[in-house]
């Protein structure tokens, strides 16, 4: 990630559907915030929470989750997995100081690149308003 002074935003991606609604909005030249980095994870319900902590961790100022529309996971039910994993990391990662709006789950087909783009926008301007997070390795992530 940069240091250019500006917020980070870390973009973790269902393969099926957010990784190419976030790739149909390339290719459609849709304009969005270059200040999320995309990364593409199997599913939704793969996301290891480790790897939230780890991104903030890492100096990510927000972490954008997203997955296929419940009901149309390739893997049947994992979106639903992945809503119960989420509610439980943002208590958690409240109760460790950081605020709730950093954290931000999101349903985006393979069709909705123009979701994909007002989301990514919408977070940027809501993690700029917030401001840097500097919430660094304050706890142990390897057990």
């Amino acid at each position: 990630m940069s240091e250019d002074g500006g917020v980070k935003i870390v973009a973790f991606l269902c393969r099926w559907c957010s990784y190419a609604g976030a790739d149909l909005a390339g290719v459609s030249r849709m304009k969005y915030s270059p200040k999320v980095l995309p990364i593409k994870v199997p599913c939704s319900a793969r996301m290891d929470p480790e790897l939230v902590l780890r991104a903030f961790s890492e100096g990510a100022d927000g972490v954008l989750w997203a997955g296929c529309h419940p009901g149309d996971c390739h893997y049947l039910r994992g979106n639903y997995k992945a809503l119960r994993r989420f509610n439980l990391l943002k208590k958690y990662v409240t109760q460790m100081g950081i605020d709730g709006r950093r954290l931000r789950l999101e349903w985006i087909s393979a069709s909705e690149g123009n979701r994909y783009a007002e989301v990514v926008n919408q977070m940027a301007v809501e993690i700029g308003e917030l401001g840097k997070l500097n919430w660094r390795r304050e706890i142990p992530l390897e057990a």
